[in-house]
């Protein structure tokens, strides 16, 4: 699958929980959700990804964590916060950059319109 047929089954994945659960929950209640919505999907993916940091030529495990990865391919990272701040975006990037990886998806669950709240974020390789 492409970055782009990855992107889209999670969208419907998001949209399954989000129709469910609503807003107002904790990140971790949405993210135990959203496995599960991918494991019913079939598509493969791991939790709570170390992201070593490499700063010149040394290699630094500073304990940072991408929510999910999916298929080894596409990043999500989920929010459940008010606003989406300029912050939000740039640690999407950051985390697309340190991985190498195309294609991330930042999503806020608590919104009343999970349509908009789902954005792709790109790596300009």
């Amino acid at each position: 699958m492409t970055e782009n047929e990855i992107a889209y089954a999670i969208r419907g994945c998001i949209f399954n929980v989000y129709n469910t659960l609503g807003p107002g929950l904790l990140e971790s209640a949405y993210e135990a959700a959203l496995c599960f919505e991918l494991t019913k999907k079939g598509l493969n993916f791991t939790a709570q990804v170390g992201l070593p940091m490499i700063y010149e030529s040394i290699k630094l495990d500073v304990g940072y964590r991408m929510d999910l990865m999916v298929e080894n391919k596409v990043i999500v990272e989920i929010k459940s916060v008010e606003n989406i701040m300029n912050v939000h975006h740039k640690q999407v990037i950051t985390y697309l950059k340190l991985s190498g990886k195309k294609l991330g998806l930042l999503v806020n669950f608590n919104t009343d319109d999970i349509s908009g709240s789902i954005i792709r974020k790109v790596n300009n390789l």
